[in-house]
């Protein structure tokens, strides 16, 4: 089986998301803020071999959960970081989902917080008390937050 490790998520304020993330989510940084500046580098460098030649400067972090799986934000400079809204239906990651132990009172915490609530509280098991609700960081990105681990939620669910 694979194992997620981190997930990538583009902010326009990187300290500001590193803020947010320790406070909201209990999330702490591990490495970084890092710097990036094309003009200081090699000509052969990591950053621009994985994201490409036209991203001139950026920052980014490490964060990591209660679990050991982690998130990797990134604020870029040059070509600034756009915060757009995103049809769900494009392809791509649209969400990140974090295990709270009250979904409800995280979901208040993070629209007092300057996010946004998106759902109402949903059952996915009628008779059990495994619940979500979508939501969004300051940021536009889609947190999702389950009651209970995914495994417990849908692995041993009847058809």
């Amino acid at each position: 089986m694979a194992a997620i490790t981190h997930i990538g998520i583009a902010v326009t304020d990187l300290d500001k998301a590193i803020g947010w993330y320790e406070k909201i989510l209990n999330f702490k940084v591990i490495a970084g803020p890092y710097s990036f500046h094309q003009k200081k580098e090699d000509a052969d460098n990591m950053t621009n071999d994985l994201l490409g030649n036209h991203i001139k400067k950026m920052r980014n972090a490490h964060l990591i959960g209660d679990n050991q799986v982690g998130i990797e934000l990134f604020e870029f400079q040059e070509p600034r970081t756009i915060n757009r809204e995103r049809d769900i239906h494009e392809a791509g990651f649209f969400h990140l989902c974090i295990i709270a132990d009250n979904i409800k009172e995280k979901a208040d915490e993070i629209q007092k917080s300057g996010g946004k609530i998106r759902s109402s509280m949903w059952n996915t098991w009628p008779g059990k008390p495994y619940n979500l609700i979508y939501c969004e960081d300051p940021f536009g990105n889609i947190i999702e937050l389950y009651s209970y681990s995914t495994e417990i939620m849908y692995g041993n669910k009847d058809e």
